[in-house]
């Protein structure tokens, strides 16, 4: 089988154009840095099987962050047939360098310039036979987010794979050219075949930015935006909520019920009770999950999640960090562990490692589906959205508050260095992409940790025999009790205690868990836990599930990152600790108020 290496700098569309020609859902935003990982897919290209590996975004093949590291590490220990180069058509004169360096190489590669229809409307011409003619390399104008160009782009990649031969590197860094021989090539390269206009003017990034950038304005915009976003996806997503739970409840009155009637009491009790109530209240979010990345995506690909960096940097430099920490934690609002992977763009490891600390503090999608079911169960419709949105706050508090207590142990002075893209809208396609990836990441997560984990709380609350259903008796409410002296305080009982657990191996456990502990689904849930839980309890539940302990999978990414056991744990036991403090702070003050 023939590999192909896609190469660019960040923020080039190249996981665009990964998706496009292999069908796979490579994470795609506009900023930075957002492939983080080697992002593989096979594909068939000119009667042959290819396997298409995505490298991370680099800006050059001397560099010394981990992503950089990363790519030669790949092209030095793997065979590759062909190098694809994508470069941004818009910033020939800072990009054709790292096209300069393969050739240096003598890797065989094709050079694709992106964003062509940008190109177009800014004036640059490109002369792609000359171009091709001084770098030695089939060059082709295309664009990967609307498609123009395409076709011509992957016959131009399908005839160079007919010809070329796998080639593998031994030492990379000693084969490059000085700085100074490259700068000279890519000088005499775009005098002969690139035209670029002495200013690229966009009306409209330049009037946008004048107000979303406004020293003052800025933030405020920033995140009223964010609490429109939360309020389109409950207006929006409720109904489709209702509907899903509506579906599921006819089909287990109508199907499952009558298959299982004549079953032993046990076991129609675990496939109901326990996986399909447990699976079904959680598949019932669903269409909110899917909407929120559908807004999010919009948000992201405009550019605007940059815009939000920039402005933060000044805030994040005062507490150790910069601007890009900031989008790590807007990443890990999808969830943690590409955001932790994300931190390989920085090149001092005390930034990394400080930035990895915090991360987890953001609230991931997983947690977002415990948020939105009880928030839907005890807080109207109005007071939904400000909740949701508080404790989006809460998120960034209790990461900025541990930056400021940590900073003295991860001190750095890397610069920051971000570019700020113009304003783009996503294709249709491109949201659709990113809504398909959110679903199939649930169903991947259902079939592994939620059906387990709901299967082990219906053995927890029905075990051991002879104990009721749910009560004291069981071992469920054995570890209740045992845990009662530390949560009591904070107002979460044993029930919720016993979803707290679960939760810390994947959050999408908890509210399964939910249904499977009060052994009711749906509408019968809610209004139990409206019944039985105050405001106040509710609310810390969900403080402490937003800080306390990442999930297992961020934990080993944590671990495997950080290539350090101590910082892992310390930073799941800080994650406790100020879990059970800000939920004891509040609970505790709301019932010294009489609430």
């Amino acid at each position: 089988m023939k590999r192909i290496a896609l190469l660019g700098m960040p923020n080039t569309g190249k996981s665009t154009f990964f998706n496009r020609l292999t069908g796979a859902s490579a994470r795609v935003g506009n900023w930075p840095g957002v492939t983080v990982d080697l992002l593989g897919a096979k594909v068939l290209l000119g009667g042959h099987m290819v396997e298409v590996v995505d490298l991370p975004g680099i800006y050059d093949l001397h560099g010394f962050s981990d992503d950089e590291l990363v790519v030669r590490h790949f092209l030095e220990h793997n065979l590759v047939d062909l190098v694809v180069i994508l470069l941004n058509a818009t910033q020939l004169d800072r990009q054709l360098a790292l096209a300069l360096q393969v050739k240096q190489l003598g890797l065989p590669a094709v050079l694709l310039l992106n964003m062509a229809d940008e190109a177009a409307k800014y004036g640059v011409t490109i002369d792609t036979r000359r171009m091709a003619a001084e770098l030695n390399m089939p060059v082709a104008l295309m664009s990967a987010k609307h498609g123009q160009g395409f076709q011509a782009a992957v016959e131009t990649i399908r005839q160079r794979l007919a010809q070329s031969r796998p080639v593998q590197l031994e030492n990379l860094r000693q084969m490059l050219a000085e700085e100074t021989s490259i700068e000279q090539q890519m000088e005499r390269v775009l005098a002969k075949a690139v035209h670029i206009p002495p200013q690229l003017d966009d009306d409209l990034t330049t009037r946008l930015d004048r107000i979303l950038l406004h020293p003052v304005l800025g933030l405020p915009i920033f995140f009223a935006v964010m609490y429109g976003l939360f309020q389109a996806i409950f207006t929006l997503g409720k109904p489709l909520q209702d509907g899903v739970a509506w579906l599921l409840a006819a089909f287990n009155q109508a199907v499952l019920t009558p298959v299982l009637a004549g079953a032993p009491a046990w076991l129609s009790g675990l496939l109901i009770d326990g996986v399909y109530n447990g699976v079904g209240t959680v598949a019932t979010f669903v269409p909110i999950i899917v909407l929120f990345f559908l807004f999010m995506a919009i948000v992201e690909d405009t550019g605007y999640l940059s815009r939000a960096a920039f402005l933060m940097d000044a805030l994040m430099s005062r507490l150790g960090l910069d601007g890009r920490s900031f989008v790590m934690l807007l990443m890990g609002f999808g969830c943690n562990v590409p955001a932790i992977m994300g931190t390989r763009v920085m090149r001092a490891r005390a930034l990394r490692l400080l930035t990895m600390l915090v991360i987890p503090f953001s609230l991931c999608s997983a947690r977002l589906q415990v948020f939105l079911f009880i928030t839907a169960a005890l807080f109207s419709a109005k007071t939904a959205p400000l909740v949701l949105m508080s404790l989006y706050l809460l998120s960034f508090a209790s990461a900025m508050l541990t930056a400021l207590l940590f900073k003295g142990r991860f001190r750095s002075h890397e610069p920051f260095v971000l570019e700020l893209p113009p304003y783009r809208f996503p294709t249709l396609r491109q949201m659709v992409l990113r809504g398909w990836q959110e679903v199939r990441h649930f169903l991947r997560r259902a079939s592994k940790f939620i059906v387990a984990g709901v299967v082990m709380v219906w053995l927890l609350t029905h075990l051991p025999p002879g104990a009721a259903p749910g009560s004291s008796a069981t071992w469920a409410g054995q570890i209740g009790r045992l845990l009662a002296p530390v949560l009591d305080p904070v107002g979460i009982d044993g029930q919720l205690a016993i979803a707290l657990i679960f939760g810390f191996v994947a959050k999408e456990i908890v509210v399964g868990s939910l249904a499977v502990i009060y052994g009711l689904e749906g509408t019968a849930l809610t209004q139990h836990m409206a019944q039985h839980l105050t405001w106040a309890q509710a609310f810390s539940f969900m403080l402490f599930t937003l800080v306390y302990t990442p999930c297992l999978s961020t934990i080993a990414t944590l671990r495997s990152e950080s290539r350090d056991w101590r910082f892992t744990l310390a930073t799941v036991g800080w994650s406790l600790l100020l879990a059970w403090l800000l939920s004891f702070a509040f609970y505790q003050t709301v019932r010294w108020l009489g609430y």
